[in-house]
C-alpha cells in the first residue's frame, strides 16, 4: 500500500479515481478510507467532492413547483403569497407549499447534514422525504468540469492588456527596423516579461502588432541529404579535405578556424560580389568588396591582410581556413603561401554539395540577406556601406554568444590591429538597423 500511495501522491484524480469516490460516498465510507483506496490523503478527497458539487432543488413530481423548505419558516407570519387573497391561513401552513414559488423573500434552508463530510446527499438515507435542495457527486460531471478548467487556465496569454501594450510598443518598432527576435530579446532582457519562444508564439497569434511576415526568416529547414560516395579527390584537395581537417583538429591543440566564402549579388560573378570571412570563435564576420569573383581579387585580398597585419599577427589570426571547392579558391597558395613565404596558415576544403560543413557562416549570411535580398545588385554599393552593414552585423547580439555580440568577443579574443585596419565600431542596440534602407 505504501507503494502505491508515493506513486500516486501528487497526480491529478482520474476518471477511474473519481469513480471509485462516488462508488465509495454511496457505500458511506469516510474520506480516509477513500484516500486510502486511491493513494491520496484525505484532504484531496474532501477538496475534490466540495469543489464539483452538483446543485439540485428540490421540487414537485410534476416538477412545477419547487418544495425547498425556507430559513424563515418556522416564524413567517405572510399570507396570501401565492395571490389568493381570500385564504385566511399562514402560508407557511399551507400543504401545497406554494410560497416556495411565489414568495420573494423565500430563501432556500440548508440540510445541517450537508455542513460536515461527505458534503452531499448521495447515500443520505432520509433522500426521498427530505424537503431541502439537494447537492451531488458525480463522478462523468466532475471529471468534465475539471479538463475544461484545466484547458481554460493555460489558455491566452499571462500578461495584463497593458503589459502587453508596452511590450508591443517595445518589441515592434525594432522588428521593423530588421532586428532579429534574437539581438531584440538579449538586449532587453529585464525589459521583456516572457521568454523568446514565447514571444514568437505572441507573434503567430498576432497578439502584437508586427506579423510572422515581418520577421526575417521563419522558414522550416530542409532534411540533409544522405552521404554521397567517394570521389576522386583533385590536386589541390590533397590533405585538405574535410576529414583531413577533423583530424588535424584532433592533433592539434588550436582549434581556431576561419570559414570563407562569397555572396554574389544580380550580376553573378561578373559583377561585384562580396568576400567573407567568419571567425568561429566569435562569430565575427567581415566583408570585402569585390569587383569580381576573380582569384586575382581574393589573392590581392590577402595580401593587404599580410601586409598591414605582419607574419605573425596574419599566423595568429588564420591559423586554418576552411572554404568551399570556388573557382577563386582553388589556388592554396594564395592563402598559406602569400608572396612565396613561409607557410602562414592551413586550408581546407568542405566536400562538394556540403556547404553545411561551414555552416555557421552559412548561416551568417542571413544577415546579409536582410540588407541586400537575393537578386539585389551590388552595382550601387560602396566601401562606406559595405562597412556600414558589417558593423550593423557584428553589433547584433546573439543568443549562441550568451548574449554577447560578436564585436564585443572580438575585442576580447582578436588582435586590435584587425580592428583598426577594418573599421570596426560597434553599434547601440536600440540602433541596429538590418533593412535594405540601412544603406540607401
Amino acid at each position: 500500500m505504501n507503494t502505491f500511495i508515493e506513486s500516486n501522491k501528487g497526480k491529478h484524480f482520474t476518471l477511474s479515481d473519481r469513480i471509485s469516490i462516488e462508488a465509495g460516498i454511496e457505500k458511506g465510507w469516510s474520506f480516509k478510507k477513500i484516500a486510502d483506496e486511491l493513494g491520496k490523503s484525505p484532504s484531496s478527497v474532501s477538496r475534490e467532492v466540495r469543489r464539483h458539487l452538483i446543485f439540485s432543488p428540490h421540487y414537485y413530481d410534476d416538477r412545477s413547483r419547487r418544495k425547498s423548505e425556507c430559513i424563515y419558516f418556522s416564524s413567517c407570519s405572510k399570507q396570501g403569497v401565492c395571490g389568493n387573497l381570500s385564504c385566511s391561513s399562514l402560508c407557511s401552513k399551507c400543504r401545497s407549499r406554494k410560497c416556495a414559488s411565489f414568495c420573494p423573500s423565500f430563501t432556500t434552508a440548508k440540510c445541517e447534514l450537508l455542513k460536515k463530510p461527505p458534503y452531499v446527499c448521495n447515500a443520505c438515507p432520509k433522500l426521498r422525504r427530505c424537503s431541502h435542495d439537494f447537492f451531488f457527486y458525480r463522478a462523468k460531471h466532475s471529471h468534465d468540469t475539471s479538463l475544461e478548467l484545466r484547458s481554460s487556465s493555460r489558455s491566452g496569454i499571462n500578461l495584463s492588456p497593458e503589459e502587453l501594450d508596452q511590450l508591443d510598443r517595445l518589441v515592434s518598432p525594432l522588428i521593423k527596423k530588421g532586428q532579429p527576435l534574437s539581438h531584440i530579446f538579449l538586449s532587453h532582457m529585464e525589459d521583456i516579461p516572457c521568454c523568446q519562444r514565447t514571444l514568437y508564439s505572441y507573434m503567430d497569434k498576432q497578439y502584437l502588432s508586427v506579423i510572422n511576415l515581418d520577421l526575417p526568416r521563419k522558414v522550416r529547414y530542409k532534411k540533409r541529404k544522405k552521404k554521397q560516395l567517394d570521389t576522386p579527390v583533385p590536386g589541390y584537395r590533397k590533405n585538405r579535405t574535410y576529414r583531413d581537417l577533423l583530424d588535424f583538429l584532433a592533433s592539434s591543440h588550436d582549434s581556431s578556424i576561419v570559414e570563407l566564402d562569397v555572396v554574389e549579388g544580380a550580376g553573378g560573378k561578373s559583377g561585384p560580389v562580396l568576400l567573407t570571412l567568419f571567425f568561429r570563435n566569435c562569430s565575427l564576420m567581415l566583408l570585402f568588396l569585390l569587383p569580381g569573383d576573380r582569384r586575382k581579387y581574393v589573392q590581392d585580398v590577402f595580401d593587404l591582410l599580410l601586409s598591414e597585419l605582419g607574419p605573425q599577427t596574419y599566423s595568429q589570426l588564420f591559423p586554418i581556413i576552411l572554404t568551399d571547392n570556388g573557382s577563386s579558391f582553388l589556388d592554396p597558395s594564395l592563402f598559406e603561401m602569400p608572396h612565396r613565404q613561409d607557410v602562414l596558415t592551413k586550408v581546407f576544403y568542405c566536400d562538394p554539395m556540403s556547404s553545411w560543413q561551414k555552416g555557421r557562416l552559412e548561416k551568417n549570411h542571413e544577415f546579409i540577406r536582410y540588407i541586400l535580398p537575393k537578386g539585389t545588385s551590388f552595382d550601387s554599393l560602396t566601401e562606406q556601406k559595405v562597412n556600414l552593414m558589417m558593423n550593423h552585423i557584428n553589433s547584433t547580439a546573439r543568443a549562441s554568444l550568451n548574449g554577447c555580440t560578436p564585436f564585443q568577443l572580438a575585442l576580447l579574443l582578436l588582435d586590435a590591429k584587425l580592428m583598426s585596419l577594418m573599421d570596426l565600431r560597434s553599434v547601440p542596440a536600440d540602433q541596429i538597423h538590418l533593412k535594405p534602407d540601412l544603406i540607401k
